[in-house]
């Protein structure tokens, strides 16, 4: 089944690494869920239909990494991630609330949408500083990163394309 052969994510030492790249690798999954289901409130909820594509687009490629990140995780002999986190639908339903009351407009959308991408980023980049990450692991990682921060730039492009502005974003709790 599984060989705990030094590198091979398991250690030689009761799971020690394989431990945590499962636990590291479930977070990813669970704040990338997060990120898939962000992007796919915001493309029902933007009005500019070049926007709601793209939301779709980076919620497709989102599920395609938390694929990878899956698989891996039972490579390891886990059992992955299958939800988001509770805080990120909790900030989801508080959202709902409030753009019931006051209403959504593309930059509103635009503005949650940053603020998601942030703490992703940050999530991601934690990950890939921990130390004790096998590096086969730790390849699939980075690999993954490289897709989320490709996909997020290609959008921010696009939103300063048609908006004419380079705004930055905040960090916060994600989606």
């Amino acid at each position: 089944m599984l060989d705990p052969k030094p590198g091979g994510g398991l250690g030689g030492s009761g799971g020690g690494s394989g431990a945590r790249d499962i636990s590291t690798l479930n977070s990813l999954i669970e704040t990338t869920i997060d990120s898939i289901d962000g992007y796919r409130r915001s493309a029902q909820e933007a009005t500019n239909s070049r926007f709601s594509a793209e939301f779709l687009e980076r919620a497709n490629e989102r599920e395609q990494v938390v694929s990878k990140l899956r698989d891996r995780v039972r490579q390891l002999g886990g059992n992955p991630e299958d939800d988001g986190s509770i805080l990120a639908a909790a900030h989801r339903a508080f959202l709902t609330l409030r753009d019931k009351v006051t209403g959504s407009d593309d930059d509103a959308v635009i503005a949650e949408v940053d603020h998601g991408e942030s703490y992703l980023d940050s999530k991601w980049e934690a990950a890939l500083r921990e130390d004790d990450l096998s590096s086969e692991t730790r390849s699939l990682v980075q690999q993954c990163y490289d897709s989320v921060r490709d996909g997020y730039e290609r959008w921010r492009r696009l939103h300063e394309d048609t908006s004419g502005t380079s705004g930055g974003s905040t960090s916060g709790s994600g989606y």
